[in-house]
């Protein structure tokens, strides 16, 4: 199955079964699930998230609890703007300046704005964690995300800065109908997903409401932004990626 399909099959199977939660219709985003909590609760668990002081995170429905977890363990969390259009693309939420009654207030899609401070990304700290939404993912560490390929464009200007590296451990919590070759997979067999692609950013650890996963992913990670990918249409909507772009000749 190509990644397309992949989405569609997932999103069809949160669509017409009962673990899909608000947003709907679970289709065209990451699909918020039932149990969204306890994924965030059992990432808590692992040594990945007891290590790490510094968070980046997707905006998303599902990975609300993950944030809000973050800030109430004082860790800093930060969090892109849309389609990193902002000169200041990412923002930082940071627990020493956020009443602890007003966390889940800074934690919501609207919240961010209001509470994340703008920083560019050479003003971002050391990350040691990265939390994904995913559409898919397979216990080998492949990722299928909603399509727009931000998260992995993301991650390519951090690179670029050493602001992460292969230290940085990225996650992802998801439903097990999400996890395409697993027992309850929305796919219904296991999925060979087609080699992903150079900038495609894998997984290190897969987390649902009832497991935890070490990947062992044998995917390398990109190791900066993939140039010839972009075009100019899209260099032109991301400044940051713009004012970073190697000159042509």
């Amino acid at each position: 199955m190509d990644k397309e399909a992949v989405r569609e099959a997932v999103w069809d199977a949160f669509d017409e079964g009962d673990q899909s939660r608000f947003p709907f219709p679970p289709h065209d985003r990451i699909p918020n699930f039932a149990g969204a909590d306890a994924a965030a609760t059992r990432l808590a668990e692992t040594e990945a998230w007891e290590s790490a002081a510094t968070l980046k995170a997707n905006p998303d429905a599902p990975q609300l609890p993950v944030r809000r977890a973050a800030l109430r363990a004082g860790k800093t969390v930060y969090v892109a703007q849309p389609r990193l259009r902002d000169p200041n693309p990412f923002l930082r939420l940071d627990p020493a300046e956020i009443p602890p009654d007003e966390i889940d207030d800074a934690t919501t899609v609207s919240g961010i704005s209001e509470y994340g401070t703008p920083t560019a990304p050479d003003g971002v700290a050391r990350v040691d964690l990265i939390v994904v939404g995913s559409v898919g993912v397979t216990t080998g560490g492949a990722r299928v995300g909603k399509g727009e390929g931000y998260s992995d464009l993301e991650w390519a200007v951090l690179r670029e800065l050493d602001v992460v590296d292969d230290d940085t451990t990225v996650a992802t919590t998801v439903h097990e109908l999400s996890v395409l070759d697993g027992p309850e997979s929305a796919v219904g067999a296991d999925v060979d997903l087609q080699e992903p692609d150079a900038h495609d950013v894998p997984l290190d650890l897969v987390v649902t409401p009832e497991r935890a996963l070490r990947t062992e992913t044998p995917y390398a990670r990109p190791d900066g932004v993939d140039w010839d990918a972009l075009d100019a249409e899209k260099l032109s909507e991301i400044p940051v990626l713009a004012e970073r772009a190697p000159e042509e000749g």
